[in-house]
């Protein structure tokens, strides 16, 4: 499998982003949601759902996400709305550390999105608000890297990166 793609985005005192880059793989799974889903478990990201991205700039405090494109093609923008926009399509998988923003900024009819998270950890949204920013900053220095990586297991990339 190649190195995924890193992106690095910096706080910006309504989205906290993150130290720890943002991981793409392209084309790094079968396009199928049930195949994703098990890959995911297998390494120990759970908690999983199957739907689309939400159309709002959010992030998790508490949990790092990974997202798998089952089917269709996404524009999704990291790093919150003063971020970069990347086109994934299906096959693609992005690892989003905790804090980091991210929105669907356009989306093909057919998008179907596969998301998990390490250890099955539950996961909070939140949508930038100022009031809650301090708080936010400390949940996401306390969210413990994971044990492997969502792709890879417990060789992966996801692991060198994130140490």
């Amino acid at each position: 499998m190649s190195e995924p793609e890193t992106h690095q985005f910096t706080a910006d005192g309504l989205f906290p982003n993150s130290t720890l880059p943002v991981l793409i793989w392209r084309n790094a799974l079968p396009a199928d949601a049930a195949a994703m889903e098990k890959t995911f478990a297998a390494n120990g990201w759970s908690n999983a759902w199957q739907d689309g991205i939400f159309d709002y700039h959010h992030f998790h405090s508490n949990a790092h996400e990974v997202l798998g494109i089952a089917r269709g093609e996404v524009k999704l923008m990291l790093g919150g709305p003063q971020g970069e926009q990347f086109t994934l399509r299906a096959g693609d998988v992005v690892a989003i550390p905790a804090g980091v923003g991210h929105c669907n900024v356009g989306s093909s009819a057919d998008l179907l999105v596969v998301g998990a998270y390490p250890g099955g950890a539950e996961y909070d949204t939140r949508r930038g608000d100022p009031t809650q920013y301090g708080e936010a900053l400390r949940n996401v220095a306390d969210v413990a890297l994971p044990a492997s990586d969502p792709v890879e297991g417990a060789e992966g990339a996801l692991l060198r990166r994130w140490q």
